[in-house]
């Protein structure tokens, strides 16, 4: 940044002080009304645009699901443009793909892509096997939320009912959720039992129940009928609700008798064959898992879910059903690491302004410093917004190490036309506020502005990493490059103009504080002993420096540092083929 440019800007911001002052107050409002409307998340959003895609295939084994369901479907999607990888699984009874593409590609045009792709399976597929599905888009990090509910006087296949029919319903129903998972418990199912032996006495075959079995469960349409002046429309109420009613149902007409389904098969309600099933505390139950959206604002979600459960409560609890709404909050880490950041913003600001009374001997030059502190973190949150980038564990952080920085120009600028303006006092003709403030400033400019950018570069390999660590640690660099520009920018600006409209005037101390004194006095004794043993001192830096090199290879390496959530999730592989009950068993011994 030339010298021109540089004194072009300080000039403005002095003559146009005021105007200065009222954009600053002005970013500072945007700023506090952008930091209401950023979405916040637990990480960046670091996963790649991914489809998955789930084919129900009931009663086939893997093998048969793998060679005709998820082979089909891998066919069919391959060649989609800007694919990057293609991975599949196959277990009993469920085929799921997961399409991969490029970091830059658009995921809805790719959605839209893989959408076209899957019609062209009509027909291919084997029968009883249901059509693909996409699952809803979500962020990376999808999961918002985890309920539960249990009851020591509801059945299981009562608790399931409740969660799919009607919490899950609601749920959905809040902005910003994408899907809501249900785990275990019983789904309820009308079952036809069949007797073989009253299939041969009655001598009817298995098609006949299921053909009967489908018209009375099913819904028709029955038409219409028109005259010349008026249709009336015709609509079939007749399909079996209950498992009485299905029983009723005539299957047969026999020596002037009928044969009801009853007559051939246990019809009753009962739970549909379980692939997986959850407990809470050790007791069985159903567990909820909420997805957000893609972009979706984690706390708001979380809010919202809050708010519909909070809702649901009195109801549930007339069902004598319990609502475990506290098993995984990801937000509430969120939460966590928001008041942090707010704490460290308040602790750096008031000891900033300790150190800076302590040595400049002023509470006005103290204020003008730490300006700088919120008007450059807050620029550093609009920027992130309008680059759709989240207020997360990376962001924050980056914001955090910058907390400790963005003074620092502020504090050089003034310090040093505190000192101009001091000296100018005692002149026998003192010069003009303005002239001095705009020297003063310039001064250290160019150090400043040459030092902020070495620091910035340090951060730009941070900004060419690729892949998840790139995704993941990028936004760190760009909240803390943006935090340390805006506080230059404010250094070059709102700085000079607060010296000399707070300090251009007024009466200014004579002499420098008590401390700076202190400290000088010993500081000037230290350098004397430093000048006389040069290589001593040259000598024991480079020992600490080797030192430190040396003590590398003992520091543990890991992705990302250890963060204190707040929750531990535990994850256990079985062997294939274990039951349910083996595998419940094991969960509450490890509950235990």
């Amino acid at each position: 940044m030339s010298g021109g440019l540089l004194n072009g800007i300080v000039h403005f911001s002095l003559r146009f002080r005021g105007v200065v002052i009222a954009l600053a107050c002005a970013l500072l409002g945007f700023g506090l009304f952008a930091l209401t409307r950023a979405n916040y998340d637990v990480f960046p959003e670091f996963a790649p645009p991914q489809v998955t895609i789930q084919t129900e295939a009931p009663g086939l084994a893997p093998e048969q699901v793998e060679t005709l369901v998820t082979q089909q479907i891998e066919n069919a999607v391959n060649g989609v443009a800007e694919i990057e990888a293609l991975r599949s699984s196959s277990i009993q009874g469920l085929s799921i793909v997961t399409v991969t593409f490029r970091p830059r590609s658009d995921i809805y045009r790719a959605r839209q892509s893989v959408a076209e792709r899957l019609t062209t399976l009509g027909g291919r597929l084997p029968q009883g096997v249901k059509p693909p599905v996409m699952t809803p888009l979500t962020s990376s990090t999808s999961v918002v939320f985890a309920l539960g509910l249990s009851s020591k006087e509801r059945s299981l296949m009562q608790l399931r009912t409740l969660a799919d029919w009607t919490v899950k319903q609601r749920l959905l129903a809040v902005p910003g959720v994408a899907k809501v998972t249900v785990f275990g418990g019983e789904v309820k199912q009308l079952q036809v039992q069949v007797i073989p032996e009253k299939l041969v006495l009655y001598r009817l075959a298995l098609d006949d129940v299921l053909a009967v079995t489908a018209k009375a469960t099913g819904v028709l349409g029955a038409g219409f009928i028109e005259n010349a002046s008026q249709r009336i429309v015709l609509q079939t109420e007749a399909q079996a609700l209950t498992a009485a009613q299905l029983a009723r149902t005539v299957v047969a007409h026999q020596d002037g008798g009928n044969v009801t389904l009853g007559d051939l098969a246990h019809v009753v309600e009962a739970p549909e064959p379980a692939f997986g099933a959850a407990a809470i505390m050790a007791q069985p139950g159903v567990i909820m898992v909420v997805s957000s959206q893609f972009g979706a604002n984690t706390l708001d979600v979380t809010r919202g879910v809050e708010a519909a459960l909070e809702e649901l409560r009195p109801s549930l609890a007339g069902e004598r059903v319990e609502l475990h709404a506290d098993l995984f909050r990801p937000a509430n880490f969120i939460e966590t690491a928001t008041r942090n950041i707010v704490f460290s913003l308040l602790l750096g600001g008031v000891l900033v302004v300790v150190v800076l009374f302590l040595f400049l001997y002023n509470l006005r030059t103290a204020a003008i410093s730490c300006t700088a502190i919120p008007l450059s973190l807050l620029a550093a949150v609009i920027v992130l917004e309008k680059l759709g980038l989240t207020l997360n564990t990376m962001t924050l952080g980056g914001l955090a190490i910058a907390i400790g920085e963005v003074v620092d120009d502020a504090v050089i600028d003034v310090e040093n036309i505190l000192r101009r303006l001091r000296e100018n006092r005692l002149l026998a003709d003192p010069r003009p506020a303005l002239r001095v403030v705009l020297d003063a400033s310039l001064e250290v400019r160019s150090a400043v502005v040459y030092a902020t950018f070495a620091v910035i570069l340090v951060f730009i390999p941070v900004l060419t990493m690729s892949g998840i660590s790139g995704r993941l640690f990028s936004p760190l660099g760009v909240s803390y490059i943006a935090a340390i520009l805006a506080s230059l920018a404010v250094a070059l600006t709102l700085t000079p103009a607060l010296c000399l409209v707070f300090l251009g005037k007024d009466k200014l101390p004579e002499r420098e504080g008590p401390v700076v004194k202190w400290l000088k006095a010993r500081y000037d004794a230290l350098l004397r002993r430093v000048e006389q043993r040069p290589r001593t001192v040259l000598a024991v830096v480079a020992g600490l420096t080797l030192a430190g090199l040396a003590m590398l290879p003992f520091f543990g390496t890991q992705f990302v540092p250890e963060l204190r959530e707040g929750h531990f999730v535990v994850h256990m592989s079985a062997v294939p083929g274990t039951s349910l009950a083996q595998s419940l068993r094991l969960g509450e011994e490890v509950t235990a």
